[in-house]
């Protein structure tokens, strides 16, 4: 297993080991103990899967505030996304920062994405199927988004953002600056 770290602190990108022949290839997705030796040691406790079915599905920027913040591992097991985090813990030094990886079932990457982060993707592929651990059980009360077409952060999603293919919630979320005045995430004590 190969960890790479990104320019936003904490955000990992794991590259497990793949094993491949004839048949297809072999890999070990999670192994608590490896991710603890490589620095990463979170009780994930709730896997979620989401399928969606054509390209240009765009899901999120989704977040979980208070004590239901969660940090999230991410990878993708069909097809091939684009997957973006925003920084949006007040004081650090990358606050309001993006940055995006493809994640693909032939790259076999994983993200890591700490408490404090929004997070999105947009489908390249048809049927992509996108799983995730989390740290932190779900809680309608605290999901959070911040607005994937905000123009200061100014994302450079690979598709028409007219032509996203989203929902109506993800629609409505506010820009981050919108979201300032009420953001509960502060650098260094999530």
């Amino acid at each position: 297993m190969v960890v790479t770290n990104t320019n936003l602190t904490d955000v990992k990108i794991v590259e497990p080991a793949v094993f491949g022949d004839h048949r297809g290839f072999f890999t070990e997705s999670y192994s608590e103990k490896d991710f603890k030796a490589a620095g990463i040691d979170f009780d994930f406790i709730q896997d979620n899967h989401s399928l969606s079915t054509q390209p240009g599905v765009l899901r999120g920027l989704h977040f979980q505030k208070g004590k239901s913040a969660q940090t999230k591992l991410i990878r993708v097991v069909t097809g091939a996304v684009l997957d973006v985090i925003v920084d949006i813990r007040k004081g650090s030094p990358t606050y309001g920062k993006w940055e995006g990886y493809i994640l693909s079932e032939y790259n076999h990457r994983q993200l890591l994405v700490p408490k404090g982060y929004a997070h999105g993707f947009v489908t390249l592929t048809p049927d992509v199927n996108f799983l995730y651990k989390c740290d932190n059980y779900y809680d309608a009360q605290a999901d959070g988004g911040i607005a994937f077409d905000d123009p200061e952060l100014a994302i450079d999603w690979p598709i028409a953002i007219d032509k996203a293919i989203t929902s109506d919630k993800d629609k409505k979320h506010p820009t981050l600056k919108e979201f300032e005045a009420d953001n509960p995430f502060v650098y260094g004590e999530i």
